[in-house]
């Protein structure tokens, strides 16, 4: 029994982890180089993360700058870039591509917090999931009833535990977006 809680506490953890990660995919008006981490750069023929390709920096708090390690890479970057679809439109100065993160209006700081929350029940599904996997693990073990029915309390007093976790980084979240 002890086994199938450590095992569920560990899927738990992996569902929070995956949250937040998502969490920093929505930005919140500033320049983050984790919004690039998802691009991928058509190179050689070959889709490559961006990341592998070049340095990306925050010369300023609304400003990316994604300077490639081979020039003849760039035009391909800034490709990717606008076609990866994140609100945003690269330029570049023959050296780098640069990324102006425009300021966020009500209504899409609206729209963000609304697609935050998605997530976040996205991550309760998931720890709804992990729980019914761990009640049937423990009904598969044939304990006597009232040592499954503690089983079953413990499995709840952690979902509890995580549905309030995500809550807290949900409201952190929700305040951030409405933050100007």
């Amino acid at each position: 029994m002890d086994e199938i809680l450590s095992k569920t506490e560990e899927k738990m953890k992996t569902s929070i982890e995956a949250l937040e990660n998502k969490f920093t995919n929505v930005r919140a008006g500033r320049a983050s180089p984790s919004m690039l981490d998802g691009v991928m750069v058509e190179y050689y023929g070959t889709p490559t993360p961006i990341k592998s390709l070049a340095t990306i920096s925050v010369p300023e708090a609304r400003q990316l700058s994604v300077k490639p390690f081979d020039r003849s890479a760039l035009g391909a970057i800034e490709k990717a870039i606008f076609e990866a679809n994140l609100g945003v439109t690269p330029n570049n100065n023959g050296e780098a591509v640069f990324i102006v993160i425009p300021p966020l209006t009500e209504d899409r700081r609206k729209e963000l917090v609304k697609q935050v929350k998605e997530l976040a029940e996205e991550a309760k599904i998931s720890l709804r999931n992990i729980r019914q996997d761990a009640n049937r693990s423990l009904e598969a073990l044939k304990l006597p009833e009232d040592e499954e029915k503690r089983g079953e309390t413990k499995v709840q007093d952690l979902i509890n535990e995580y549905n309030k976790i995500i809550e807290e980084k949900l409201k952190d979240k929700e305040k951030d977006l409405m933050t100007l």
